[in-house]
């Protein structure tokens, strides 16, 4: 199965008048949901379906309360999420509030079997 990529023309953002760049662009080929995730685990598990599908549930709950709690969650070879922020700084410590923090975003680092996978992923140009 191959990943599929269009090209796309972008100027530099620094120098509009600078001719485009092209560059590929990973295309999206379609979405799986929840209870399709949950239908191929159950072929490859014992689980049915429905204890897939709680499961899955349980773990969509469970992951941003342990990232609100401060935790790096750890998945092993599949991976680590955690929190970024983006804020402002100050010149002086004691001036640093809470207010500074301007977004909070999750984060993700494959681990080393997702990467495998991912770094033998094949192209086709679409």
């Amino acid at each position: 199965m191959s990943i599929k990529y269009n090209v796309v023309a972008r100027k530099n953002p620094r120098d509009q008048e600078a001719p485009p760049k092209y560059y590929p662009s990973i295309q999206s080929t379609g979405r799986t949901s929840v209870r399709q995730l949950a239908e191929r685990m159950a072929e490859i598990s014992t689980l049915s379906t429905i204890d897939t599908m709680a499961a899955i549930e349980a773990f969509l709950q469970v992951v941003p309360q342990e990232l609100t709690k401060g935790n790096i969650v750890d998945l092993g070879d599949f991976g680590s999420f955690w929190l970024r922020t983006k804020s402002d700084g100050t010149e002086v410590e004691s001036e640093v509030k809470k207010t500074q923090i301007g977004f909070i975003k999750p984060q993700f680092r494959p681990g080393k079997e997702f990467q495998k996978v991912l770094n033998n992923a094949e192209f086709k140009k679409g």
